[in-house]
């Protein structure tokens, strides 16, 4: 939809971003320009299995077989927001780069000062992880992997062991972070069905992943600068996917104190990653018109009804639920394997937040 576009051209300007962008903080998009149609990513490799890539890649004696182990004591004793904030911390670095810790990368112009990944977090978290991998294994766990493993750890606690997945290991650590390839790459929150259907199939992931995926919205906190198209007077109260008329009264006040409140993205399990999200899709108590879209299809609205429990499977028994984690699990495998590095292009960091001295 037009008034859901972006300045396609907003990558080449972000040398001269100043405070007259009307900056959606809390996930750095400016709001959208009705005249400018968004501009799609460019179309990583299909993912596939890799040689280099395989479980229990640390394992063998002469690698580092306690690394798995060393990433899951230091998630293990992070708070509910740090482990969601390293969920989001192993998509936005797939999305952009690939799986490679670009995001991690420290400089002017990189990533991880780019708008949507100023709120970010779990930086911290890895940079302790992979302290203690230095001292016991150096030179050989890639940050790369330290960011994936910590996504499955957190997954699992916060889903009470219910999300529970093999990492397929053994990625280098890229050399390139912009911070303008951010905006062409991750999935704006006021997109509609069509652009994060889109954006999705741009990095290999069909529009089924899509809706797994998006689950991990049962968790974390946003600002309310990430969600003023929800809100009067800018919603349309009359839309069908419009929040529901309580949550947005209540969001309005409570985000009338300052765009920079974090409220937290599913207020009935804030701290659990479940299949609650798909029951807040289905009331329309959801904060990103991204996740309210997924209403708008038969085919999408037939998903999200089916992981909240709604719909029968085989024997009459509602598995959606079930179901939802074992998915969730594949999707988090399959997403690691975007734009995958080789020795040639990338290496293994001393630190995470540095590319190597030559």
């Amino acid at each position: 939809m037009a008034k859901l576009a972006l300045l396609a051209v907003l990558a080449s300007l972000l040398g001269a971003v100043s405070c007259e962008f009307s900056i959606y903080a809390g996930y750095g998009f400016p709001p959208p320009n009705p005249s400018v149609p968004y501009q799609l990513p460019q179309a990583c490799p299909p993912v596939s299995p890799t040689p280099g890539l395989k479980v229990g890649y640390y394992a063998d004696k002469d690698k580092c077989p306690r690394a798995e182990e060393i990433v899951r004591k230091v998630v293990e004793k992070a708070t509910a927001g740090e482990k969601a904030g390293l969920i989001r911390l192993f998509f936005h670095d797939c999305f952009v780069e690939g799986c490679d810790g670009s995001v991690l990368l420290s400089g002017t112009d990189t990533e991880r000062t780019a708008f949507p990944n100023l709120s970010l977090r779990g930086f911290e978290l890895i940079e302790e992880a992979k302290a203690k991998l230095e001292k016991h294994c150096p030179g050989i766990v890639s940050c790369a992997d330290i960011v994936a493993f910590a996504g499955r750890d957190a997954s699992y606690s916060l889903s009470y062991g219910r999300i529970n997945y093999r990492v397929p290991a053994g990625r280098y650590d890229g050399k390139v972070s912009r911070a303008a390839d951010t905006f062409q790459n991750l999935p704006p929150p006021f997109g509609d069905l069509a652009l994060t259907t889109a954006m999705f199939a741009a990095k290999g992931l069909n529009q089924n992943e899509m809706v797994v995926l998006s689950g991990a919205h049962s968790i974390g906190r946003s600002a309310c600068s990430s969600f003023p198209d929800r809100l009067p007077p800018a919603a349309n109260s009359s839309s069908s996917t419009a929040m529901e008329p309580k949550l947005a009264g209540q969001l309005t006040a409570t985000c009338s104190a300052g765009s920079s409140i974090n409220v937290p993205q599913d207020a009935v399990t804030p701290d659990r990653l479940d299949n609650q999200y798909y029951k807040n899709v289905i009331s329309r108590d959801v904060l990103f018109n991204s996740d309210a879209s997924l209403t708008t299809s038969s085919q999408t609205e037939d998903l999200v009804e089916f992981y909240a429990g709604n719909r029968q499977f085989l024997s009459g028994k509602f598995l959606g639920p079930i179901v939802w984690y074992h998915d969730f699990e594949d999707a988090m495998v399959k997403m690691g394997y975007i734009g995958l590095k080789t020795s040639a292009e990338g290496e293994i960091r001393k630190t995470c937040a540095f590319i190597n001295k030559t």
